[in-house]
């Protein structure tokens, strides 16, 4: 793989996925781009336990989790670090009035896609913050 593909490069990736061989294919994604997986957490409180240990630079989230919805995860993430959410239900309604900027991607979506997006989404945040 050519440095040109290693866009997520040392970036520090929460991957939140109950699904195993799903968070699996997606920490292979992270790491195909460059990036450094945390997790994958396959709850809520480990996903927030994760944020708690150690801010991660950006996140691939599933929506529905075995102990909930991902809303207290997205607001502790939420708007200091750049998110995809990775789902095959959607975004509820709840969730997306709170967070109407979240790019939503549905299931299946490729893992070397969604490292795309998410860095794409990385370098959409950075401009915001230069403003």
């Amino acid at each position: 793989m050519s440095a040109a593909d290693q866009y997520l490069a040392g970036l520090k990736v929460l991957i939140v996925e109950d699904e195993p061989f799903i968070a699996l294919d997606l920490a292979f994604g992270v790491e195909d781009a460059g990036g450094i997986p945390l997790g994958p957490a396959s709850s809520v409180a480990q996903a927030l336990k994760l944020i708690e240990d150690a801010l991660p630079d950006a996140a691939i989230v599933d929506v529905d989790l075995p102990d909930g919805k991902i809303g207290p995860v997205l607001a502790a993430l939420r708007p200091m670090v750049p998110v995809v959410v990775h789902t095959g239900v959607g975004l509820p309604e709840l969730l997306r009035k709170a967070h109407p900027e979240l790019l939503v991607c549905t299931k299946p979506t490729a893992p070397s896609e969604l490292a795309r997006r998410l860095s794409a989404e990385i370098s959409q945040h950075s401009q915001g913050e230069e403003s």
